[in-house]
């Protein structure tokens, strides 16, 4: 590897603990069908896009997904169902970073939304903590307000031109190969972070 300068971490699979089984299983409890072919870790739909980047509103999302499923959903249920997915930090994971914040500069990529959003910060504040959850990053950077998800190739290029990193010397690591593929043909080195896998047992 290059000489490396600067890290930037993804949050869910990375940092906070997910399962979207989770989530497809509360929203086929609701008896919303074939919901993985709306939403998954790989894949998208434009709602789905829509939300995570801020194009569309909590309560017109809302509305959409009563819409395609001709369900009469209630906020909360749907709310509920959609955060279901969010489970724990990596306590672990979050002392790593603190520790290669004194090599490295430190950044967080993260494919999100406002609804996610306010309910991880609410369980990372479950614990009594020292610092806000995104003191731990040089900047923090989500889709949902960037207007850019990966691994479009723009998202990745605002964080670069707005931090002056040198691809070569920037590490991206994420969950998902097909973002860590996108970082890496723009010269990034990439580190996909297999299930099982923690960010502090890899060697910088």
């Amino acid at each position: 590897m290059q000489k490396t300068e600067a890290i930037i971490f993804d949050l869910g699979g990375v940092i906070l603990d997910i399962d979207y089984n989770l989530t497809r299983a509360a929203f086929e409890k609701l008896v919303v069908p074939n919901f993985d072919a709306m939403y998954s870790q790989s894949t998208a739909d434009k709602l789905f896009q829509k939300l995570e980047t801020g194009k569309i509103s909590e309560e017109n999302f809302y509305k959409e997904i009563n819409k395609r499923t001709g369900l009469q959903l209630s906020t909360m249920e749907i709310n509920t169902a959609w955060n279901a997915m969010l489970l724990h930090f990596r306590e672990k994971s979050l002392q790593f970073i603190d520790q290669v914040r004194t090599k490295y500069k430190i950044f967080l990529l993260s494919n999100t939304n406002h609804i996610h959003l306010k309910k991880f910060t609410e369980i990372y504040n479950k614990i009594k903590r020292v610092k806000p959850f995104e003191n731990y990053f040089d900047k923090a950077y989500f889709s949902c307000d960037i207007g850019l998800r990966k691994p479009d190739a723009n998202c990745y290029e605002l964080v670069l031109k707005d931090q002056n990193l040198i691809p070569e010397k920037t590490i991206f690591i994420d969950d998902s190969a097909q973002n860590v593929e996108a970082a890496r043909a723009l010269g990034m080195q990439g580190i996909v972070l297999e299930q099982g896998m923690f960010i502090e047992d890899l060697n910088f």
